[in-house]
C-alpha cells in the first residue's frame, strides 16, 4: 500500500494564478494547462490574445511531463536529448500523435517524490514558457509549504 497524493482544483488554481502573473510580468500571452496524476487536464488557462494553438499544445506538454515524469525540454536539449535525431528515442512523439511533444514548457509537479500532476505551457519562446513553469511550480511548493504550516499550528 501506499499514500496517493492528488492535485485539486483549489492547487490547480494557485499553480494557474501564479503562471499568468509571471506570463504578465514578462509580457507574453500564454495558454496554460494544469493535469492531474494520469496526464488528464484539471484546469486550462488561455490568457486574453493568447494563440489558438496554445491550448492543444499546453494540454500536450501537461500529458507528456505528466505521462513520462519528466521536463519536457530534456528530450531536445543539446547534444544528448533523447529525441534529437541520431538518440535513442527519436520520433518518441509519434508514440501518442497530439498528445506526446517534446516542445519546451512541460513540467512535472512533484510533492513528497510522487509526480502528483504537471503544469503545460504555451505560447512564448523556450526561455519564457521556462520561466513561467518555474513560477508556477514555485507557487505550488508555497501553498503546499503553508497549507502544512496551517495545520502544524492548529
Amino acid at each position: 500500500m501506499q499514500t496517493v497524493y492528488r492535485l485539486t482544483l483549489e492547487d490547480a488554481l494557485i499553480i494557474l494564478e501564479a503562471a499568468e502573473a509571471e506570463a504578465a510580468r514578462i509580457g507574453v500571452k500564454q495558454t496554460i494547462c494544469v493535469a492531474d496524476d494520469g496526464a488528464h487536464p484539471i484546469a486550462v488557462h488561455r490568457m486574453t490574445g493568447a494563440r489558438l494553438t496554445g491550448v492543444d499544445i499546453a494540454i500536450a506538454k501537461a500529458f507528456t511531463a505528466a505521462g513520462h515524469q519528466r521536463p519536457t525540454h530534456l528530450f531536445n536539449e543539446p547534444p544528448n536529448g533523447p529525441a534529437l535525431p541520431g538518440n535513442e528515442a527519436f520520433g518518441i512523439q509519434h508514440m501518442h500523435p497530439g498528445k506526446f511533444t517534446v516542445f519546451v514548457g512541460g513540467f512535472p509537479i512533484v510533492h513528497e517524490g510522487q509526480i502528483v500532476g504537471a503544469v503545460g505551457v504555451s505560447g512564448g519562446s523556450g526561455e519564457q514558457d521556462k520561466a513561467v513553469g518555474a513560477a508556477a511550480l514555485a507557487a505550488f511548493e508555497e501553498h503546499v509549504a503553508g497549507a502544512r504550516l496551517g495545520k502544524e499550528s492548529s
